[in-house]
């Protein structure tokens, strides 16, 4: 298995512990934020899910860059294969790492094909030519819009059949694309609202926070943290536009109204009355209108204060565990100091081969002091030639607390003709 494999392996293994960590860290900090302005609870979502991606890619970051020893090496006419391990576990723990990464390879690849489809398809809708009556109407309205928003740029404006809620594409030239049902069927002035939210989304470049959601959610998709933060940022964002959008207007009545009938809407449709790109519907209504203290929830503190403690004490098994990981390990092998084994005149001539297994003692100076053969390759002069061979080899001592220690290792040679 190549280091990387194993790196990421450990890697996606480890943030099962560091994403509980910053799940419970942002819950108890979004509960302190909850009477305060949106924009804040948005910023504490957006840095725990730049967290969340940071802390594995520096955790690899660190795997990789670290001391690693060689997994094989080949010589003419000679395979030397090396396990460097004390157990016969170490072969069952690489093979689990290559399990583990295989599945969330295939798992991210699914995903990103899913994500890759969807932007596919709304890039598609963005560019489908102009061929509702009212488009060009409802063109002009969105440009005069956007002037009033301070929006420099072109903003497009695309009728679609399939959509439940106006949605914003792209950011360098942003397109809206309006349901048709809400052409037909929406009063003008409230139709008007919720343009100016997508207006909002414009302002505030949001499809590229979305986007970066999507990469984040696609890469760390197993970890349920991750989908809850991602959640609670998509809920702030539809606050803070619909907080936006309703000062451009001057009408947070006209807002929430324009929300409602999208609701009934969508309702008459048999649809969920979920926003497009998050948000509850009701909840933004309320949020328009009646914007009310939430109170704190004893029940719910204490179960976020026994997620808390449980954080703190996995986060500290797991730093002991590293740092005793870190400072432990086995003898690690210089093979620039390894001669090629001298493969005996009749076992050649006879064309001998096998695998010889040995068991050897790495004394503290890196040096071999005794070897045994645990699993013959059937051929005594073999044997000893992979036992004279590892005598020749300098080691990295095992560690142990600090100190160079004395420890068995076990290595197999695989020789075989060419």
């Amino acid at each position: 298995m190549s280091a990387f494999i194993l790196a990421l392996g450990l890697t996606l293994m480890h943030f099962l512990w560091q994403g509980l960590l910053i799940g419970g860290a942002t819950a108890i900090v979004l509960t302190l934020l909850r009477n305060s302005r949106a924009e804040y609870r948005y910023l504490a979502g957006c840095c725990a899910l730049l967290t969340c991606l940071g802390w594995p890619a520096l955790d690899l970051w660190q795997r990789l860059s670290g001391d690693t020893a060689p997994a094989s090496v080949s010589f003419q006419g000679l395979q030397w294969a090396t396990g460097i391990a004390s157990e016969d576990t170490w072969f069952d723990l690489h093979t689990s790492v290559r399990g583990i990464v295989s599945l969330w390879a295939l798992c991210a690849a699914v995903l990103a094909l899913r994500m890759a489809t969807g932007l596919l398809w709304i890039g598609r809708a963005s560019r489908q030519p102009a061929n509702h009556p009212e488009q060009q109407r409802w063109e002009a309205e969105l440009a005069r819009m956007a002037r009033r928003f301070g929006i420099q740029r072109a903003i497009g404006l695309r009728v679609v059949d399939t959509l439940a809620s106006p949605i914003t594409a792209g950011w360098w030239r942003p397109v809206v694309l309006v349901p048709a049902a809400l052409i037909s069927g929406m009063p003008p002035e409230l139709l008007q609202a919720l343009l100016a939210h997508e207006m909002a989304h414009i302002k505030r470049h949001d499809y590229l926070i979305n986007l970066l959601q999507n990469v984040i959610e696609t890469l760390l998709f197993y970890h349920p943290a991750v989908w809850w933060i991602s959640r609670s940022i998509r809920i702030e964002r539809e606050l803070i536009a619909d907080d936006v959008a309703a000062r451009q207007l001057g009408e947070p009545r006209r807002l929430a109204l324009a929300l409602s009938e999208l609701e009934r809407l969508r309702f008459s449709h048999h649809q969920l009355a979920q926003a497009a790109n998050g948000g509850d519907l009701v909840m933004r209504i309320q949020h328009l209108l009646r914007p009310a203290p939430q109170s704190l929830n004893w029940k719910t503190a204490i179960a976020m204060l026994g997620v808390a403690v449980a954080c703190v004490s996995v986060y500290a098994e797991a730093t002991a565990a590293d740092k005793s990981a870190s400072s432990d390990r086995s003898a690690i092998v210089d093979f620039k100091t390894c001669a090629k084994p001298v493969w005996p005149a009749e076992a050649l001539a006879a064309e001998h081969t096998g695998t010889v297994q040995l068991n050897f003692l790495v004394g503290t100076n890196g040096k071999v002091k005794e070897s045994k053969v645990d699993r013959s390759s059937g051929h005594a002069d073999l044997d000893d030639a992979a036992r004279t061979g590892i005598e020749k080899c300098q080691f990295r001592p095992a560690i142990k607390g600090g100190k160079a220690i004395e420890k068995w290792q076990k290595m197999q040679y695989v020789w075989t003709l060419e």
